[in-house]
Parts: C-alpha cells; structure tokens; sequence
C-alpha cells in the first residue's frame, strides 16, 4: 500500500482479544523468544474455547506490544493475521469495513476507500 504509512497508534494491538494462532506460528514465537514451547505456553498464550489460542493481553493490549516504544516485541515473527493488519482482505470488498478499521487506524486516516479498493486488483 503506497500511501499508508504506520503511526504506530497501537490500534492494531488493542483489544480484550487478538488473534487465533497456529502451532506453527507459536513455535516461531518460542525460538525467536528463545523460550521452550511450554514457557511461551504458559507465559504469553491463553486457550479461547477448546482449541482457539490466542496471545494473552494487558491493560487491554497484546503481551508483546511495547506501550512506550510503541512497537511488537516479536514483530519479525508476528503471526500472519497480524502482519496483513490493517489491510484483511474484507478492507478491499467493503465500503464499510474500511470505515470501521479506518476509524481506529490513525494511518488510514487519510487514505479513501476507493485507492484502496482498486489497489487490490
């Protein structure tokens, strides 16, 4: 996306839940952390439901987001989802998806919707 620039706002990283996360992409986090899986189990990862694992949050942000430096802890090896945020592929399909994700996001603020719908194609 050429025209969007990241303000590190933290939007992305708020919320009283995060992403559902792979056994792949816990392992990552584990070797990246160096940490056992079992560690990065017990410290930073909670079971939504039966199988759902999610990463814990605090104070209403991702564990691994970093307040005052405003950045991902583990951003080399962050999980996909997170990686294509702010742009799921739904921001390009509807008009308003891309207001309500635009309305959290200081770095869509100036972008409309129509640049970004055709930059998909």
């Amino acid at each position: 996306m050429n025209n969007f620039q990241c303000k590190r706002c933290g939007a992305c990283c708020r919320g009283e839940s995060t992403v559902s996360l792979s056994d792949e992409e816990i392992q990552r986090m584990a070797l990246f952390l160096g940490l056992s899986l079992e560690e990065v189990l017990q410290k930073y990862i909670v079971m939504k439901g039966e199988k759902r694992k999610e990463m814990r949050t605090i104070d209403g942000y991702c564990i691994f987001f970093d307040k005052e430096k405003r950045l991902c802890r583990i951003h080399p090896v962050k999980p996909e989802r997170c990686k294509e945020w702010p742009f799921p592929p739904i921001i390009f399909k509807d008009r308003e998806n891309f207001q309500i994700i635009q309305s959290f996001c200081e770095g869509l603020k100036s972008l409309i919707f129509e640049e970004i719908s055709q930059s998909d194609t």
